[in-house]
């Protein structure tokens, strides 16, 4: 599996990792069996967060990382109703105790809510400074957003935003903003919410299928490596089944041409510029 540096910070991380919203929907067994084959496949970057499930998914990965905690790079998030300082670091202690282990490499403000940044961040420098967490970053930041938490004293090590063949929006800014300050861009929900770009008749989906049925790939192989042509982007899909594990972890292996890309390009444009980033 294809490591980059993670924002900021010196730690090697996988390219491709592992999501977990809607993790706790279906069998659990099956969900502990996925994540545990995705680490014996180089997958070792596993996300989480508080919200989801309302704990389920942390608890739930915390099964399947016992015993491989120093295998993982392993984040949560916490939400923004509980971003004051003193209920942020409450918020990281429970999220320790469901995932049962004693650090976080990264610890995510969801998205912004009504505590100041400030708030947040000094909570940030509390949890580590007691080696809670590795480093922060944030979660669906625009550049606004991103230079107002950067002047309190540091870029976040990474922002964590929607990213897909259809919702390119990050391209205009976010990105080159990150690339420019030593940030990750982590692409959560990157094959989108619906299968239409991936399988059918209409003209995109045949620029995908004619690229794949050339690399002997499949269309979701090819749309993780578009996405992944950013040399500072991280991608996180959530797979339950292990035949889509092997899938996302062989997306690696695939080279796509500068003209295979500007095909995509042309398939799926970026569209306009957006001063909000959509939050899902």
């Amino acid at each position: 599996m294809e490591t980059r540096q993670f924002g900021s910070t010196n730690q090697q991380v996988a390219a491709v990792g592992q999501g977990s919203w809607h993790l706790e929907v279906g069998s659990e067994s099956d969900a502990i069996a996925a994540l545990r084959r995705g680490l014996d496949l180089g997958l070792t970057h596993i996300d989480s967060a508080e919200m989801y499930g309302d704990g389920a998914a942390e608890r739930t990965i915390g099964k399947a990382i016992a015993g491989r905690r120093d295998e993982v790079f392993l984040v949560s998030k916490v939400l923004p109703t509980n971003a004051s300082t003193s209920a942020a670091v409450q918020a990281c202690e429970k999220s320790l105790k469901r995932l049962g282990t004693e650090r976080l490499d990264c610890y995510l403000l969801h998205w912004r809510g009504r505590y100041p940044l400030a708030a947040t961040v000094a909570a940030f420098a509390q949890l580590q400074k007691a080696g809670k967490i590795l480093s922060w970053g944030v979660s669906n930041f625009n550049v606004a957003d991103l230079d107002e938490i950067t002047a309190l004293g540091s870029a976040p090590a990474c922002n964590q935003v929607l990213y897909h063949l259809q919702e390119r929006a990050i391209e205009h800014a976010v990105i080159p903003w990150c690339e420019s300050h030593g940030t990750a861009v982590v692409a959560y929900t990157p094959f989108g919410q619906v299968s239409a770009p991936y399988a059918g008749q209409t003209p995109a989906a045949r620029v995908l299928k004619d690229i794949a049925d050339k690399h002997g790939a499949s269309t979701r192989q090819v749309a993780l490596r578009f996405l992944l042509r950013h040399p500072n982007v991280f991608v996180i899909p959530k797979a339950v089944k292990l035949a889509h594990v092997e899938d996302n972890a062989a997306a690696m292996n695939l080279v796509l041409s500068a003209a295979e890309c500007a095909a995509i390009e042309a398939a799926f444009p970026r569209g306009v510029k957006r001063r909000d980033l959509p939050v899902i």
